[in-house]
């Protein structure tokens, strides 16, 4: 596949949740800094309906986005279904769910 917007059109991601990174796991599309807490949660429970997860933006704090002496944001891990709907998967503080 040559273009990163035909993968993430394939995959079904929204394209206001686009971010700098995706990936696909197991069948669910991955977009952004989405902590492995979360892609863990994910992939245990197998949510009717769910098409991925995405964290829009770049939290600081997230996986890559830490810095020293700086406190980590708090953010929402968003789920995604085929229609483009989405509700709040986990909330997260920096690496940590809150």
């Amino acid at each position: 596949m040559r273009s990163v917007a035909t993968a993430r059109r394939m995959l079904g991601t929204p394209s206001d949740l686009l971010s700098c990174h995706m990936g696909l796991v197991r069948g669910y599309a991955l977009e952004g800094h989405v902590p492995a807490a979360a892609v863990t949660r994910l992939l245990a429970e197998r949510p009717a309906g769910i098409s991925g997860l995405a964290v829009p933006g770049m939290p600081g704090g997230s996986l890559g986005m830490e810095v020293p002496g700086q406190v980590p944001d708090s953010y929402d891990v968003l789920a995604f279904d085929a229609r483009g709907d989405r509700s709040v998967f986990m909330r997260f503080r920096g690496g940590t769910p809150v």
